[in-house]
C-alpha cells in the first residue's frame, strides 16, 4: 500500500485545544500555539496537521477545539465544512473531545476508522508517519485500541511511556500494550529508554464504536452521554458541563491495556509537541542565534540561542549564550534555553494578578 493512498473510511480527529503557556508571550488564549506558524514553513501547526494526514483521509477531518477557535480554525482550513468543526462549550480534557467526534463518526460513518493526533505536534517525515498510521489502520480494523509509540531520542521526564509486549500474529508492525507508565524521574527515563519503552504522544486508531464501547466498560454513563449528545447536538450545552474532566490515556488507554486490549506501532519519525522554547529552537534550522519571524529585525554580537521579534522592534543581543529574548510589543520575554520550562510560572503569576489581556 502506497503511504500516498486514501485510506477507505480513514477519519483524521484532531483535537485543538490547550493554551500553550510554556510559549508566552507568542501562544496566547486569544492566539494559541496550534494556530502559529512556529517552524517558519509558512504553514501553521493546525495546518501542517492536516497537511499530514490527507493523503490519507482525503477530505474526511473532523477538528474539535473549543468555542473561542472555531472561527480562526475554519480560516485557516478553508476546506472543511462548518460540520467538519466541532466548538467545546469548555474545556473538559482530551476524553471528552474525542469522544465526542467518536460518537459524531459512528453515526456519521458506521465503518470508519478515526486517527486521532494533536493539532500542535511537528512531525517532519511524513512517509515514516503515514507508514506508522496505516499498520495502525490495518490493526484498529482488527477491533483493536492502537496507539503509535514514538522511539525516544534521550530520557525525557516530560512525557508517560508505553511498554511494549508480544508482535500481534498476523500484523506487521503492531506489538501488545503491556503498560502505560507515567512521566518518570530522569533516572527512571534512562532505564525505560534502555529497556526499549517508547514516548506516549497520545496518538490513538480505533473504530468509534470500539473506542466508545470500551469507555462504557468503566464510565457507562459518560459513553451514553457522549452518544446522546451526537444523536441529538443541541443537547451539547446542556449536557457538556457534567461530562468528567478526564485524559483519554486515564479513562480508556491505561484500563484497556491492563485487560489486553491495547496495541502499539512503533513511530519511527521524528516529532516534537513543541513544549517549549528550547525545543521550538531545537526545531529551527541554523546555528548560533536562530531567529523566528523577520531575520532583518535581530543583531547579534557573539550570541547564541533564539530569538523571536514579533513586536516589529529592532532586537540586538550581545554576549549572551543560549538566551530566548521574544518581543511582541505588548510583552517581553527575556530568559535561557535551560529555564525556558518556567515561563509558565510567569503566564500563572499574570494570571493572578488580573493581566487576563497579556494572557
Amino acid at each position: 500500500m502506497s503511504p500516498h493512498a486514501p485510506l477507505d473510511h480513514f477519519w483524521a480527529v484532531i483535537p485543538a485545544g490547550g493554551a500553550g503557556t510554556r510559549l508566552w508571550p507568542v501562544s496566547r488564549s486569544s492566539a494559541p500555539k496550534f494556530l502559529l506558524d512556529l517552524t517558519g514553513s509558512g504553514r501553521t501547526l493546525l495546518q501542517a496537521t492536516v497537511d499530514r494526514l490527507a493523503p490519507m483521509a482525503g477530505r474526511r477531518c473532523l477538528v474539535v477545539t473549543g468555542r473561542a477557535h472555531r472561527e480562526a480554525v475554519l480560516a485557516q482550513l478553508p476546506e472543511l465544512g462548518p460540520d467538519d468543526v466541532v466548538a467545546e462549550p469548555s474545556a473538559r480534557d482530551s476524553m471528552a473531545a474525542i469522544g465526542l467526534a467518536a460518537a459524531m463518526l459512528e453515526r456519521r460513518d458506521p465503518e470508519a476508522v478515526m486517527g486521532s493526533f494533536a493539532a500542535d505536534h511537528v512531525i517532519p517525515e511524513s512517509e515514516q508517519f503515514a507508514s506508522a498510521v496505516q499498520a495502525a489502520y490495518r490493526a484498529a480494523q482488527q477491533g483493536w485500541l492502537v496507539t503509535i509509540g514514538i522511539e525516544p531520542t534521550h530520557p525525557a521526564t516530560g512525557f508517560g511511556y508505553i511498554r511494549a509486549g508480544d508482535p500481534v500474529p498476523g500484523l506487521s508492525q503492531v506489538s501488545r500494550v503491556q503498560e502505560f507508565v507515567e512521566k518518570p524521574t530522569a533516572e527512571v527515563a534512562a532505564g525505560y529508554v534502555e529497556a526499549g519503552y517508547r514516548w506516549n504522544a497520545g496518538m490513538f486508531v480505533v473504530r468509534p464504536g470500539v473506542l466508545l464501547d470500551l469507555l462504557a466498560e468503566t464510565d457507562p454513563e459518560f459513553a451514553a452521554s457522549l452518544r446522546a449528545v451526537a444523536a441529538a447536538p443541541d443537547t451539547l450545552e446542556e449536557v457538556w458541563p457534567h461530562l468528567p474532566k478526564i485524559a483519554i490515556d486515564h479513562a480508556v488507554a491505561e484500563p484497556a491495556a491492563a485487560a489486553g486490549r491495547v496495541a502499539v506501532v512503533a513511530g519511527r519519525f521524528g516529532w516534537d509537541d513543541v513544549g517549549d522554547f528550547a525545543s521550538l529552537a531545537d526545531l529551527l534550522t541554523g546555528s548560533g542565534l536562530k531567529v523566528l519571524g523577520e531575520p532583518t529585525l535581530v543583531r547579534s554580537i557573539d550570541a547564541s540561542g533564539l530569538v523571536i521579534p514579533a513586536g516589529g522592534r529592532t532586537v540586538a543581543v550581545i554576549g549572551l549564550e543560549d538566551v530566548v529574548v521574544v518581543d511582541t510589543g505588548d510583552a517581553l520575554l527575556v530568559t535561557t534555553l535551560d529555564r525556558a520550562q518556567e515561563v509558565k510560572q510567569i503566564v500563572a503569576a499574570l494570571s493572578e494578578d488580573g493581566h487576563d489581556e497579556l494572557i
